[in-house]
Parts: C-alpha cells; structure tokens; sequence
C-alpha cells in the first residue's frame, strides 16, 4: 500500500482526489456559463490569440512575436469592450448561486393553472407572457408593472392578456406561488442570430432568461404557438403536453405528470 501511494499519506491522497474533483467542477460550471452566456465566442477568440502566439514562438518567428506581445494588452482590452454584454451576463450568471441546486419550484396545480391560461389564450390568438421567477429576484421587473398579489388562476392570467386591458402587453411575474405583478416589461434580447420573424415578446422572453434564471412561457399573438424561454434558450412552438412535461422539468415540480398523456 504504502509503495503504491509512493510515500504519501492517505490525507494527501484525499486532497489530491479533492483537488481534480473540485477543478473539474469549476472547468464543467464555467464551460456551461460560458455557452449559455455566448460568451464563448471570447473564448474561442483568446484561444485563437494563444494559438497564433504558440506557433510563432515555437517556429521563433520574432516580428510576429514581437507584434503579438505588443498588441496583447491592448486585444485583451479590445475583446472586453466588444463583449462586454456577454463578460456581464457571465458574471450575473456566476452571481445567480444554483449550482448545487435551487429552491422549491411551484407544485403541479399551479403549471396546470398557467398551461390552462395558455391553451384558452393560444386558441384565440391572444399574446402573453408569463415569467416563473426562481432564485434571482426579479423585483426590479415585477416594479415596472403593476403589482397585484393575487392568488394564480386561469380565469385571472385569460383577464389580464384580454386584447382591452391595460396590462395585456406586458409580463405576469409568478413567484413562491402569488401573481406578484401585470403589465411588466422585460429586457430585449441581444443575441444576434435570434429570428427575425420573432416578436417583442420572443425577444423580451429570451432577454430576461439570458440575465437570469426565470423560465419565460410565451404565447405567440400571431400564430398562437406556445413557446418556453429559459437559460438564453428558446424553445419555440411546443404542443400543450410538451410545454406541460417542460415546465415540470425546468421548474422541478413535484406531483403527478402526464396526465393528459392519453388525450
């Protein structure tokens, strides 16, 4: 035992493991910030910088050494101006805390009040947007609305989206159960390659869930496609089941599921 630890002791042995499995960990966490952030298109950018460097001192080509030394401190600068909307929504993910998991998510009665409100408001091609806050506080959104703490029902989410209503264009923030607030307005989306046939509300879905992690129900004014937003995804034009089983996925609900699987 002793020749196959090479001398070390079991307690550096346990730091050793602890060491690799807490750096893969980070290496895992970070490439997931990084994807769902699009901020690793800098990465791929600062890895193409390093490459050029590596095979430019290897091949001891010094001008182009010397120019990429030189110009280093500026590019790194340069590529933080350029992205800079992704270094920020990076650091607000870094800030957001779910990485060994979040809180309760809302129980199944409440998904079915939500999907209830959907398929009613799909049907007669009613816009809508429905926000399911989690760990990050959406008090700065839930403030640009109007608040209403109400208790969450089909009947209320089909009245607020009517097409005479003065908070129809906005977003219901639902969060620890209660309608928290109508008629609230949502950050646009900055991604680039987004739709162009998506609508405000597609990019103000995708907007919100790229600066936190609320899970966005979305339906379309237009088609009547009911769509789902959630870690700077969109999943577009989901049937009412899948929406349902995705909701219950994405929010951790607890109780039964697929019960409509049969219709």
């Amino acid at each position: 035992m002793d020749a196959f630890l090479g001398g070390a002791s079991p307690l550096d042995l346990i730091r050793a493991v602890l060491d690799i499995l807490l750096l893969a960990f980070l290496v895992y966490r970070t490439w997931g910030l990084l994807v769902s952030t699009q901020a690793i298109h800098l990465l791929r950018g600062a890895v193409i910088l390093v490459a050029f460097w590596g095979v430019a001192y290897f091949l001891q080509l010094s001008t182009v050494s010397w120019i990429l030394t030189t110009l280093a401190p500026g590019l790194v600068i340069a590529l933080a101006i350029v992205f800079q909307p992704e270094l920020r929504k990076l650091v607000l993910k870094l800030g957001q805390g779910r990485a060994f998991g979040g809180d309760q998510g809302p129980d199944a009665d409440m998904i079915d009040a939500v999907m209830n409100a959907a398929d009613m408001l799909s049907s007669a091609r009613r816009g809508a947007l429905i926000v399911f806050a989690r760990s990050v506080s959406l008090k700065n959104v839930a403030e640009t609305g109007t608040r209403l703490d109400a208790i969450v029902s089909s009947s209320l989410m089909v009245s607020v989206f009517a097409w005479d209503t003065p908070l129809h264009d906005g977003a219901i923030v639902l969060q620890e159960g209660r309608v928290v607030a109508a008629g609230c307005f949502l950050p646009l989306s900055e991604q680039q390659d987004i739709r162009k046939s998506f609508g405000t509300r597609h990019r103000a879905a995708l907007g919100l869930s790229e600066v936190s992690d609320a899970i966005v129900l979305v339906v379309s004014e237009e088609t009547g496609a009911i769509s789902i937003a959630g870690d700077s995804r969109l999943y577009y034009d989901l049937g009412a089941i899948q929406a349902r089983r995705m909701l219950g996925e994405l929010l951790s609900v607890r109780g039964e599921e697929g019960e409509d699987d049969d219709e």
